[in-house]
């Protein structure tokens, strides 16, 4: 089952969506039947669950760095990370960061 943000009580595994999907186009047939839940919002985890049921479903266990890019402060740091990783830019990312951490520093 997919469960979208469930509490660490309620959580059914320690795996996680992390939002990259190719789907079956039969997910907009579950989209538009679906009832609006936390916040108002569409939530497309109860589509998938729906789209579970009658077939199959696959994922990848991801191996590497995660971010949280829902988050402010996740998303910048997932920014960074893979600047700092990029032949074109890298070096100069890194410079930069390092002026800041000496000014964190001082």
């Amino acid at each position: 089952n997919v469960i979208e943000k469930p509490s660490y009580a309620m959580a059914p595994s320690n795996l996680a969506v992390i939002g990259r999907y190719i789907l079956d186009p039969s997910i907009f047939d579950y989209l538009r039947e679906a009832n609006p839940g936390s916040g108002g919002e569409i939530q497309l985890t109860d589509a998938m669950a729906k789209l579970i049921a009658p077939g199959a479903f696959h994922g990848v266990l991801f191996e590497g760095q995660r971010f949280d890019c829902g988050d402010k402060a996740g998303f910048v740091q997932a920014t960074v990370a893979f600047a700092l990783d990029r032949e074109d830019i890298g070096a100069d990312v890194g410079r930069f960061v390092t002026q800041l951490a000496d000014r964190i520093q001082q």
